[in-house]
């Protein structure tokens, strides 16, 4: 079992004071984190307030189909890029 960073658990908990009050929500879309940032999240009591749902797309043909990130931008900057991130934030 993965134990959860604490410097990790102490930004989320600055994270949800600054979404709850404001009623927003949290959705992320993750790579090579692999679901750490959700997993960090999910690791705080209560955290289901503010934080919706967890996309981890490792893979090109993942970050295609669920986050609609164009395929020639991954083949044009790579799957580790600025570019990809963004669209991955995006979509």
């Amino acid at each position: 079992m993965n134990t959860l960073d604490p410097q990790l658990l102490a930004l989320c908990e600055r994270l949800a004071q600054a979404l709850r009050p404001r009623g927003w929500r949290l959705a992320t879309a993750e790579s090579c984190t692999g679901g750490l940032i959700a997993a960090t999240c999910t690791g705080l009591s209560g955290s289901s307030d503010w934080l919706d749902r967890g996309f981890v797309t490792y893979s090109n043909a993942a970050k295609t189909a669920q986050l609609g990130v164009p395929e020639a931008l991954i083949a044009q900057h790579g799957a580790v890029s600025e570019a990809v991130a963004r669209a991955m934030a995006e979509g």
